[in-house]
């Protein structure tokens, strides 16, 4: 199953490089490509190529719902004894998606990409490297490092991760929080073949807040640690402002520049705990509307199938 957004050129080489890849080691697959809105010409060539080939299938959404959205929606029309994940840039390899399916056939519930090695920016190296670390301390299940969606899963395993009622779905922590017999894989993750990255600096950052307040309450328990910490630093500090007015060591109009720095210090910190707060209530307010992942426009196959947005519904059952 692989997610697109804006990959014309990178849709036909993917689609040969596993058929050779896979071919050559008998593998028997179904190509499924879920086109997450995309303005360039990717619906087109995902139809030339599902004409060409009945083992290809893809699914045109209506509008660009966002790369976990797009997995997931993916995963719940995914067959097959065995469901893998991978990016439509071919920065995940076919030849490494073969590893993942061995060690899937020697018995695991699911075997995850690590990645050793990115062709990528300095400051992309460093971004991920970061994320991934802050949220293995921060969450509350164990989620592997270096660990993105690249995985080969057992359809039993896949079938109990649709199940899950989340919206907001953060696949690789839902992945990691199912549990069962998870076996880590290393790979060398290549450079993006055509194109840019669709993943930019801000979108990084939106998925690292998501990963870390759907599977962690660290951030409200460090801004109750925050304000705690304040209070006693005021208490011991007004302690401190009485002492040396007693003394007479205060000096001339330091109770204006205090009191200033007082407010905007804790103007400061309750507007970034209130932040914190309404990331919480954004995600409740979305989980309790109970709209579905994503809306499928049309299934592109050599028997094409339009489907109704009101026919999505039956996706999250």
């Amino acid at each position: 199953m692989v997610p697109a957004f804006n990959e014309d050129e990178n849709l036909p080489v993917l689609h040969r490089e596993l058929a050779q890849e896979l071919g050559a080691h008998g593998i028997q697959f179904e190509l499924l490509v879920v086109d997450d809105g995309s303005r360039d010409g990717s619906v087109d060539t995902l139809r030339r190529i599902a004409a060409s080939d009945q083992r290809v299938r893809a699914l045109k959404l209506s509008r660009n719902f966002g790369h976990q959205e797009a997995i997931s929606i993916g995963l719940q029309h995914a067959r097959g004894r065995a469901v893998a994940i991978m990016d439509a840039d071919l920065q995940d390899r076919p030849a490494d998606l073969v590893l993942l399916y061995e060690r899937w056939r020697a018995g695991a519930d699911v075997a995850y990409a690590v990645r050793r090695t990115r062709q990528e920016t300095l400051r992309r190296r460093f971004a991920y490297r970061l994320f991934y670390r802050v949220l293995a301390r921060l969450a509350d299940v164990q989620i592997p490092l270096d660990a993105g969606d690249f995985c080969v899963m057992d359809a039993a395993f896949v079938e109990k991760l649709n199940a899950l009622p989340e919206r907001l779905r953060f696949v690789r922590g839902l992945r990691a929080w199912l549990g069962g017999r998870q076996e880590r894989v290393p790979v060398d993750r290549g450079a993006r073949r055509h194109g840019e990255p669709q993943y930019s600096f801000a979108k990084l950052v939106r998925l690292a807040l998501d990963g870390l307040f759907s599977f962690s309450d660290a951030p409200l328990r460090m801004a109750s640690l925050v304000g705690a910490s304040i209070s006693l630093l005021a208490f011991a500090g007004s302690v401190l402002v009485l002492v040396w007015k007693a003394m007479g060591l205060l000096p001339s109009g330091a109770g204006v520049a205090t009191i200033a720095l007082g407010v905007f210090f804790l103007g400061g910190l309750q507007l970034l705990t209130i932040g914190i707060l309404g990331e919480y209530i954004s995600r409740i307010f979305r989980e309790v509307k109970g709209r579905p992942v994503a809306v499928v426009a049309e299934v592109i196959s050599q028997a094409p199938l339009h489907v109704q947005p009101d026919h999505v519904r039956s996706v999250r059952q």
